[in-house]
């Protein structure tokens, strides 16, 4: 199986700042490298502060990296021109933790939606309302959602349409920050399983992150586990269980509450 991501030897320190007592400079990540397989979900797992939203931004283009590169389809981000950032930002879509960050509050969910897909210029109205409507259908929500305001959802509810947002240019890259751990566990199992059956359909990669080895576990293919910006585990998700696991990763293992 191909890679569509390759994250290679990606360092990022955050610089100090003060005049009087200056702050020590954060090394966020330390010479982090992987793949990802066009087609799979794969997990990075870590607590708070590990490098997990870091690095994301870094793929996003949101930070840049203190050094390394990242290759997406065989080509440096960095590197890329206007219209071809462009174009990378319409291929990789991200949905965050919390869905107010995609959600205008003071726009319906209609106008949020339909909004992206004016920014990249593609279809008409008519075919970019047939588009809305099948994928509401997807995610299991009805029509009439699209005159409701953010406010009148449920957690569900909105991270739902969230997913729509990032979905709705259809993308290639999917990147997944928390994306459920501000849901009910309840919840949380609905929308796991609705990335899943959207993920069989469209065929979308993702980079799924989270701090729950559980949830990871329950999803993605593959995981990567960050400790103090340091990538120290890497392994297919059946072999969770081995002896050859690095013991950050056993011990978020004995964590996962049964």
């Amino acid at each position: 199986m191909e890679n569509i991501l390759k994250i290679q030897d990606i360092s990022k320190t955050y610089k100090g700042s003060g005049i009087l007592f200056r702050k020590k400079d954060k090394l966020a990540l330390d010479h982090v490298s992987f793949d990802i397989k066009k087609g799979e979900i794969f997990g990075l797992v870590g607590e708070s502060g590990s490098g997990k939203t870091t690095l994301s931004n870094i793929i996003l283009r949101l930070v840049k990296e203190s050094s390394g590169k990242i290759l997406f389809k065989g080509n440096n981000i960095a590197s890329l021109n206007k219209d071809e950032l462009m174009k990378y930002r319409r291929e990789v879509q991200v949905v965050f933790q919390n869905p107010y960050q995609a959600l205008n509050p003071k726009k319906t969910i209609g106008f949020s939606i339909e909004e992206i897909l004016k920014i990249h210029d593609i279809y008409s109205k008519e075919e970019r309302r047939k588009l809305i409507r099948d994928l509401l259908e997807e995610i299991e929500m009805e029509e009439d959602v699209l005159n409701y305001y953010p406010d009148s959802l449920s957690g569900g509810q909105k991270q739902r349409i969230a997913i729509a947002q990032a979905l709705v240019v259809n993308p290639e890259f999917l990147i997944i920050d928390e994306g459920v751990s501000a849901l009910d566990v309840s919840i949380q199992a609905q929308i796991l399983n609705l990335i899943r059956s959207l993920q069989k359909k469209h065929n979308f990669t993702s980079l799924f992150i989270s701090h729950d080895l559980n949830v990871i576990a329950y999803l993605c293919d593959r995981i990567g586990v960050l400790y103090k910006g340091e990538l120290v585990d890497l392994f297919d998700t059946y072999d969770l269980e081995s002896d050859d696991r690095h013991e950050y990763t056993k011990e978020l293992f004995k964590s996962i509450s049964l």
